[in-house]
């Protein structure tokens, strides 16, 4: 293999990609590649894997849709840390009412 030739491939195919992080979709491979799994990635990483024969750039629409699934799981994770901070302190009877002593009423 001709590495001059390689890497000029490799520059082009960067060069083609607009985005930063473009979303590639795997393709199967024989040592084991599943097909369809969708990857957010550099520019770099993508042109090698596009060169290379290991994945496509995905759809607007496959792209759009990756990102939602993401954004929806980032929020169910917040939440899920967010109940997870949520502090329960345990009173007696008697430290209940020393509390409600030294607070004024708003009455």
């Amino acid at each position: 293999m001709d590495l001059r030739l390689y890497y000029q491939k490799i520059r082009d195919a960067s060069s083609k990609i607009t985005d930063a992080f473009p979303v590639v979709v795997s393709k199967e491979t024989a040592d084991g590649g599943k097909d369809g799994i969708l990857s957010e990635v550099t520019r770099a990483v993508a042109a090698k894997m596009l060169v290379e024969g290991n994945a496509r750039l995905a759809s607007p629409e496959e792209t759009n849709a990756f990102h939602q699934k993401h954004a929806e799981a980032k929020r169910v994770a917040e939440q899920a840390a967010a109940a997870a901070r949520v502090q329960l302190t345990v009173l007696t009877t008697d430290e209940l009412h020393t509390l409600r002593e030294l607070t004024p009423s708003k009455g």
